[in-house]
């Protein structure tokens, strides 16, 4: 059993996710070196998880493993970058064996999926927290970014959303899902980054984003940086059967737009490439559908199926805007 910060290193890290030939040299050094490929750029993206934050106490290790990575791979999708590279920095209050042999394998189960391979990193004693800093390649010139969206573009999402929202209500004990409990709680724990998605849409969309912070917060970042607004056709945004059970019986599109946690994939599309984008998310495996237009005027506006505006009154999750 590792006694030390060096020895937990080397016992769980060291070889962590999957071996790539352009890591020349990775955990175990001051220093990774790595190779990026010709013709190519590096994409690079952090996020930190910290415990009763980002995650409930308790929460199943080998789950907590997988998202860590998870949501680092939605960035990079949403810059329509491959993922390579990892870093990890990990914060525990304690050397707990079967905790860290269980987020270890939920993370490498991740990271060989995609071809990650953890080049380095830093262990601590404190307060939990979850530190993972991904990198990926995009050809020059071909990232996707949030300021392409053009007036008369189309807005896509992929999946379902609002279940990880509904997940956290229900642990709240603020909403009962009945028999759906365990597929939402899923979608909390286990978000699935859109990787192949990305990939194969990347060259037809003018500006993507992942959904971290809620539709209606992380498309206003691409309107903002684009000099735009946007247009919501509630019908069409795609509900697991969770939330359309919960809009039925509570009428709250806050929940679906607004609490984040989704990891899903928003991207704009120019309508002369309509057609080909829809042809090709045809044949993947996770659904996009249509769910709105980019407009001249600032803002985002919802509508029902009526035609009527309806007002949605939270804006998505600031950290330093709840307090």
């Amino acid at each position: 059993m590792p006694s030390s910060e060096f020895q937990l290193i080397e016992h769980h890290f060291s070889r962590l996710g999957a071996t790539r030939e352009d890591v020349l040299l990775g955990v175990g050094d001051d220093c990774a070196l790595l190779q990026v490929p010709p013709g190519k750029v590096l994409a690079v993206s952090l996020d930190t998880l910290v415990e009763g934050v980002h995650f409930l106490p308790g929460v199943d290790p080998e789950a907590l493993g997988h998202k860590a990575l998870a949501v680092n791979l939605s960035d990079l999708a949403a810059m329509g970058a491959e993922p390579a590279w990892a870093t990890l920095a990990l914060t525990l209050p304690r050397i707990d064996e079967a905790w860290i042999e269980a987020f270890c394998r939920g993370f490498a189960q991740l990271a060989n999926r995609y071809r990650v391979q953890l080049v380095g990193g830093d262990t601590t004693r404190g307060p939990r927290a979850i530190s993972v800093q991904v990198h990926g390649f995009v050809e020059a010139g071909q990232a996707l970014r949030r300021d392409g969206a053009g007036i008369g573009d189309l807005v896509y999402v992929s999946g379902t959303l609002g279940d990880a929202g509904l997940a956290l209500r229900a642990a709240a004990g603020e909403y009962d899902p009945g028999p759906h409990l365990i597929d939402i709680q899923l979608r909390l724990d286990r978000p699935q980054p859109r990787v192949e998605q990305a990939l194969a849409l990347r060259h037809l969309a003018s500006a993507a984003i992942d959904l971290s912070d809620g539709l209606l917060a992380d498309l206003g970042h691409i309107c903002q940086r684009s000099g735009c607004g946007a247009r919501l056709e509630l019908p069409s945004i795609p509900l697991s059967p969770a939330l359309d059970q919960f809009i039925r019986e509570r009428g709250d599109w806050g929940v679906p737009l607004a609490s984040g946690d989704d990891y899903e994939l928003c991207l704009v599309v120019p309508r002369d490439r309509q057609a080909e984008f829809e042809r090709v998310a045809a044949g993947l495996e996770t659904p996009l559908r249509r769910v709105g237009e980019i407009e001249a005027e600032p803002g985002i506006r919802c509508f029902d199926a009526a035609g009527n505006p309806l007002r949605v009154g939270r804006g998505g999750y600031d950290h330093f805007g709840q307090a």
